[in-house]
């Protein structure tokens, strides 16, 4: 019956819009960096993904041979979870990328020293984030003020992806 009406429960299609009074001014800002890139800078676009699962097969993976495919067991030993910072240069498409035990502003801060070591001197870093709490914590914003070369833009708030289709 379900497929005589092109009925698909399992199927669904959400949108979020976001709320933030200044959408229009961000998206404007944040599209217009990633077209047209100052010169003389580089435009990183930050994130953060928490909680990932550390898993460690329980044996080595078998390599692939000619005719034999990769194998590996099922299972496998955690050892916790980690969270991964990453800093993606929007024009080279290079990632700037370190893992951490814990996802708070020390280790947010911490990253930002990586991503300055790693910039070469004399650029402007323009940095694209969401508005996480842990990116305007009193550290953050004292860090970035003695660097002048830093400019951040936050993304709208409430800016999740505009459609999910679940299949």
């Amino acid at each position: 019956m379900w497929a005589a009406f092109g009925l698909q429960p399992h199927r669904s299609q959400t949108f979020k819009l976001s709320s933030d009074p200044l959408f229009v001014d961000k998206v404007r800002d944040i599209v217009g960096l990633y077209l047209s890139p100052p010169t003389r800078a580089v435009v990183l676009s930050v994130d953060e993904k928490s909680q990932i699962q550390a898993l460690d097969r329980e044996q080595p993976v078998l390599p692939m041979m000619p005719g034999v495919p990769e194998r590996r067991t099922h299972s496998y030993v955690r050892h916790g979870t980690t969270t991964l910072f990453a800093a993606l240069d929007v024009a080279s498409g290079f990632v700037i990328g370190k893992c951490y035990k814990r996802h708070r502003a020390v280790e947010f801060l911490k990253f930002l020293k990586e991503i300055d070591a790693q910039i070469p001197e004399g650029l402007a870093v323009h940095i694209v984030m969401d508005n996480y709490a842990t990116h305007k914590t009193p550290k953050i914003k004292a860090w970035l003020a003695r660097r002048p070369h830093y400019h951040v833009h936050f993304t709208p708030t409430e800016l999740a992806p505009q459609i999910r289709t679940v299949a």
